[in-house]
């Protein structure tokens, strides 16, 4: 690897404990594998499947993540209001009001000293809530932190691939990768854009394959027949982990490569 080389792993929606137990179990070896001075993986389903609380980002913390990403479940727990007000390094989306608790970006230091700057949003299309538009903020924010940042990484945390396609190629060359979330399957469209952006429209998650988006597939089956609701509770068993490990040239912000990691614990 170049000494201008920054290699960011960026781990897939995190479901519950066995997800959280699953990172534990094998980040070392992800370290160890592909060498990443910077971590990032989101959070937001990481409490039973349904928000984030204060224990549960420390000990992702402890794990060695640089930085927890959300999403709309961010305020399932409320505990975690208080603590995002004083924890920059974990965010919420930027394009929720400015009088929502927290933050939504960010430049962090990574392992050797280089700046990431982190930009966590939200999507419009078939979410419900109030965030603005992800086009306009992204812009703004990184007209403001592009100078102090090596590299630049956007969660887009979205339902429709179309909105994801749609501002990967908006920014493409402004930022060094736009990495989809929400959706926990994996999709097979990783690719350097043509300005040098790293994109994927869904890194995928940490839970059960044979689930429905991490759910335990019975309450997920009797729900669609009854259209009754149903709590949600993670699948415990056959976990994988998903993730992207990008490779940016720190002199142009751009990507040279964008890898899909998936690992299966059977």
């Amino acid at each position: 690897m170049l000494d201008d080389d920054i290699k960011i792993l960026f781990i897939g929606d995190i479901i519950g404990k066995p997800g959280r137990l699953t990172v534990k179990m094998l980040i070392n070896g992800l370290i160890d594998k592909f060498k990443p001075e910077f971590i990032i993986a989101n959070g937001e389903n990481s409490a039973h499947g349904m928000g984030i609380t204060p224990d549960i980002a420390e000990f992702l913390f402890d794990l060695g993540i640089d930085v927890l990403t959300t999403g709309n479940h961010i305020w399932d727990q409320r505990s975690i209001i208080p603590y995002i007000n004083i924890h920059p390094k974990l965010l919420r989306p930027a394009n929720y009001s400015l009088l929502t608790p927290g933050k939504g970006y960010g430049v962090f230091d990574s392992k050797l000293k280089k700046k990431i700057g982190v930009i966590n949003l939200e999507g419009r299309v078939f979410m419900k809530g109030f965030a603005e538009s992800p086009f306009k903020i992204a812009k703004d924010i990184i007209k403001e932190i592009h100078d102090d940042a090596d590299a630049i990484v956007i969660d887009f945390h979205a339902e429709a691939t179309s909105e994801k396609e749609a501002l990967a190629l908006y920014l493409d060359g402004e930022i060094s990768a736009l990495l989809g979330t929400h959706t926990h399957v994996q999709t097979n469209d990783n690719i350097i854009l043509p300005k040098g952006t790293a994109y994927i429209t869904d890194v995928g998650m940490v839970g059960s394959k044979y689930s429905v988006i991490g759910t335990d597939k019975d309450v997920a089956i009797r729900k669609y027949l009854t259209g009754m609701p149903e709590k949600f509770i993670p699948e415990e068993r056959n976990i994988i982990l998903n993730a992207v490990c990008v490779t940016v040239d720190k002199k142009i912000k751009s990507s040279s490569s964008i890898e899909k990691i998936y690992i299966n614990t059977d």
